[in-house]
């Protein structure tokens, strides 16, 4: 005997009521969350980095992510980032204006990560818009630490800032082995001073194999006395040609030097060795002011790097030149 049992129509209603109800809370759930998202992603806006990296901003960014740009702004070279244009990543007001950031989307990846689609345009101190710049469309990564949403990355430059930091380091390397040996080999044949600094131009260099490379360069050896604040010329020469420097022991080494010889045979002996950057080489080192503009950029960074109280370097007859 099959008995069916017929519930009253309340029942149904009541089941309809609970299910529309169980969505609506969903639904407000998830709007809230993408609502606070949203609030998040606009507030972490106001701490890209614009021309420099504020130190608040750790508070607002993931660990790695504020080594990376502390590394950028504030432990390399300041000239490499503005001739490579690495700050434009994160600026993007300039010229007297002010990024004004509006948060159009965000979309949370997974329990931890959300990408929010940010659009900028630029207004003037006033307030008012730069009718002349573009509206432009950015990424601004997030990622959930410790219960906390933080910046994690800005139009995946991250990475890009990586392999900067990395070049960077190998350039600074290299640097160091061709500064060593300058100082070690040739700065010894001349008159000493307190402090030998070289000036180092690159123009062109080679990888031999993974453990060897071929650099041309311009260089100049001069020894200087301080005299308060100012570093006084003693004595120095030019020294062009091209380096052999090899990985040994986990550093680079200078290996040989073939310069180029003075006098008569000079423009043979550097077209021999420099060959087809000869014309680089050539435009660098008969420019004066390309010269003296290396040298104050290296002075400075000497300076910066061994934190003297040097304001000034002078060459004998000449006026002092501020750094």
């Amino acid at each position: 005997m099959n008995l069916f049992i017929i519930q009253p129509p309340i029942v149904y209603y009541m089941r309809s009521i609970a299910v529309i109800t169980l969505v609506s809370l969903l639904m407000i759930a998830c709007n809230s969350k993408e609502e606070h998202l949203r609030r998040r992603a606009a507030e972490l806006c106001q701490y890209i980095p614009d021309h420099e990296l504020l130190e608040r901003s750790k508070d607002f960014m993931t660990t790695d992510f504020y080594t990376v740009l502390d590394t950028m702004f504030n432990h390399l070279p300041e000239h490499e980032a503005m001739d490579h244009e690495w700050l434009y990543y994160f600026v993007t007001g300039n010229g007297g204006t002010i990024a004004d950031y509006e948060v159009t989307e965000v979309t949370q990846t997974d329990e931890t990560h959300a990408v929010a689609t940010i659009k900028v345009q630029q207004k003037w101190e006033d307030g008012s818009f730069d009718e002349s710049s573009d509206i432009e469309e950015h990424k601004l990564y997030m990622e959930k630490v410790d219960g906390l949403w933080l910046m994690s990355d800005f139009d995946k430059h991250k990475q890009d800032c990586i392999r900067h930091i990395k070049i960077s380091h190998r350039e600074q390397a290299r640097r160091e082995a061709m500064i060593e040996y300058l100082i070690k080999e040739i700065g010894t044949h001349y008159q000493k001073g307190e402090v030998c600094i070289p000036t180092l131009t690159i123009i062109a260099e080679e990888e031999v194999n993974s453990t060897q490379e071929r650099i041309w360069c311009d260089c100049w050896v001069n020894w200087y006395n301080v005299a308060d604040d100012t570093l006084k010329m003693v004595s120095g020469g030019n020294h062009s040609g091209c380096m052999m420097l090899e990985q040994k022991n986990g550093r680079l080494i200078v290996t040989a030097f073939e310069q180029t010889v003075d006098g008569a045979g000079y423009m043979i002996s550097a077209q021999q060795i420099f060959g087809q950057h000869y014309d680089i080489y050539q435009n660098t080192h008969s420019n004066h002011e390309v010269y003296e503009a290396v040298r104050k950029e290296q002075l400075q960074e000497y300076v910066r790097k061994h934190k003297s109280g040097i304001r000034y370097y002078q060459d004998y007859g000449h006026e002092a030149v501020e750094l």
